[in-house]
């Protein structure tokens, strides 16, 4: 590996962040730096047509790479909603070994050094946290758990104990496998579904799951049935394609 090749791309999706960015930036970097990792910091700081000239963070995240070599920016007028935002970000990664994250201080940056140990020591394809401990309110956790019994219930195989859950590491040579369609909230149980009927080795970590304190939730009940929608178009797609996932 070339010296100037990183050793594990971190893709945050900051979208509406604003000034919580380069504080967010600022804890991941730090820990990364800690760990002793040769890294790059992707941040996908894309907006929405009509929030253009009031949502900041096009402007911080790209001030943010124009000041740190190790900072790439992705800032592009939306297509779409998570799934967009995420895949954009993967598409400029560069390392062998990617994370995403939320940019929103939900997860812990010291998560990233936690899935990156465990993917790396036990060979894994793809490590992923769960939130054991939540602290965003009843509600979301009713919703998780029925997001994660419907998952369990039409594809068996998938034995991820909580989908939605970041940060997600996995191998390029796993990404590589993946055909990720999804634009919208759907593209995280996306990616674990397909790789569980790929067979991969994935394994999982406990984490505590915070407040938000920067912004509001962008779960709401239009998400909640956005994705119980996809979930069954994804299993009718399955059956349709005699068992092949992708």
């Amino acid at each position: 590996m070339s010296s100037n090749m990183p050793q594990i791309s971190v893709v945050i999706l900051c979208y509406k962040a604003e000034d919580f960015a380069p504080i967010f930036v600022s804890e991941m970097k730090k820990v990364l730096e800690k760990r002793g990792l040769i890294y790059e910091l992707v941040l996908v700081g894309n907006y929405q047509r009509q929030h253009k000239q009031t949502d900041r963070t096009p402007q911080i995240v790209t001030a943010l790479a124009m000041n740190d070599i190790q900072i790439r920016a992705v800032v592009k007028e939306k297509e779409g909603m998570m799934g967009w935002d995420m895949q954009t970000g993967l598409n400029v990664a560069t390392a062998d070994t990617i994370a995403i994250i939320d940019g929103d201080g939900q997860m812990p940056a010291e998560d990233v050094i936690r899935v990156y140990d465990k993917l790396i020591e036990g060979n894994y394809d793809m490590v992923k946290t769960y939130r054991n401990l939540r602290y965003d309110g009843s509600k979301r956790v009713f919703v998780s758990k029925i997001y994660n019994f419907l998952v369990k219930i039409l594809f068996p195989r998938v034995k991820a104990r909580d989908i939605n859950s970041k940060p997600k590491i996995f191998t390029r040579e796993m990404l590589d496998k993946l055909q990720l369609y999804s634009n919208d909230w759907f593209i995280d149980a996306e990616i674990v579904i397909q790789a569980s009927y790929l067979r991969m080795s994935i394994g999982e970590i406990p984490t505590k799951f915070h407040v938000n304190k920067n912004r509001t939730s962008f779960t709401n009940t239009a998400t909640i049935l956005e994705f119980l929608k996809n979930l069954v178009m994804f299993r009718i797609k399955y059956w349709f394609n005699k068992g092949n996932i992708i």
